[in-house]
């Protein structure tokens, strides 16, 4: 206790440091947040109203749980799938018009496509047996069940197809197979997308509307590049047209997508993502030009636009991975977008 006096002569027995200092307390006089006049000096203590918002979350981990996918695994399976997809329906197309070298060679790079992507998936999951047990059950609901069936039907058609044109016997059955590999196909090519954009990822689940033409797009290009590849020169004016369809496809889905993505499209735009986004970009143009403009004459031409266009697709795959990646590590990009939609919400039933 504070043993001061209030006497005639003053304060007598007053500890030094007690007294209250004037202008010194829990309020200064001056408002908080309050701007300083034009052509004065900001007064001292002024600061903003609101703090800039954080987006963290509790113990410092992200909102999401990020998919435990590799990416060599996994976007190289999005890859070979999309690149044998689409080789069968344009081998089917070769076949049809008299393109024999290109036929052949597109069945057995959908073949060897086919084969990489059911290596790569399995060894995702760990157990030969895993991608088995999920052709126990067909559940038309889940993107998985069904590619999983797809696949399994798929693979045997484009098998009989190859090994009955590399052996020469048995022509229609090869025929029938290629035909049935091809209607197949874009399924095998598409439904990749689907079962990305049936996560919770923000960049793949935002973006559900246009990924799949993403990737449709982009598989046809890696067709047309490989047959561009692997074809002679008088046999690949189908390559070159689907070439320059898929390039269109492709870029024009991932603008409309980054359009229409507001800020989850950074993921597609920055770091890695972004950096591999760009390159596929440049490459699929290149590759899709140089084999409309010389792949018609020149050999050389035609397989250097070839793997450009080999290349641009699994840059594809790989940014479309890693931008997922970013946008399930971030809390950004899962709070920022819900806000968006609540707050829509609630203008459209003030609106109503």
């Amino acid at each position: 206790m504070s043993e001061s006096e209030v006497t005639r002569d003053g304060i007598r027995g007053a500890r030094p440091g007690r007294h209250a200092l004037v202008g010194k307390g829990m309020w200064n006089g001056e408002r908080p947040g309050r701007k300083a006049r034009k052509g004065g000096k900001g007064r001292k203590g002024d600061q903003p109203m609101v703090p800039r918002a954080e987006f963290t979350s509790y113990y410092g981990r992200p909102v999401l749980n990020p998919p435990t996918w590799h990416p060599r695994d996994i976007a190289g399976y999005f890859f070979l799938g999309g690149l044998a997809g689409a080789g069968s329906v344009l081998a089917a197309g070769a076949e049809l018009t008299g393109r024999p070298v290109m036929a052949r060679a597109l069945k057995v790079s959908s073949l060897a496509a086919l084969t990489g992507s059911a290596a790569a998936l399995i060894n995702d999951l760990g157990r030969p047996g895993r991608f088995a047990n999920m052709l126990r059950v067909f559940k038309p609901t889940s993107p998985m069940s069904v590619g999983s069936w797809v696949l399994a039907a798929y693979g045997p058609m484009a098998g009989a197809a190859v090994a009955s044109d590399l052996a020469g016997r048995l022509p229609r059955t090869g025929r029938a197979a290629t035909v049935a590999a091809a209607l197949l196909g874009p399924a095998v090519a598409s439904y990749t997308a689907v079962l990305a954009a049936d996560t919770a990822v923000p960049a793949w689940h935002d973006g559900y509307r246009e990924l799949p033409f993403v990737f449709v797009g982009s598989a046809a290009a890696a067709a047309g590049g490989m047959a561009l590849l692997a074809s002679p020169v008088a046999e690949n004016a189908p390559a070159r047209g689907v070439a320059l369809l898929g390039t269109a496809v492709e870029t024009a889905a991932a603008k409309a997508m980054e359009r229409r993505l507001g800020v989850v499209a950074e993921t597609y735009r920055e770091g890695r993502a972004g950096r591999l986004m760009r390159t596929a970009e440049a490459l699929s143009a290149a590759g899709a030009l140089g084999g409309a403009l010389l792949g018609r004459r020149s050999r050389t031409a035609a397989a250097v636009s070839g793997a450009a266009l080999l290349a641009a697709s699994a840059c594809t795959r790989f940014g479309v991975f890693y931008a997922g990646m970013r946008s399930a590590e971030d809390p950004k990009y899962t709070v920022l977008p819900q806000r968006e939609r609540l707050e829509a919400r609630r203008e459209g039933s003030r609106d109503g």
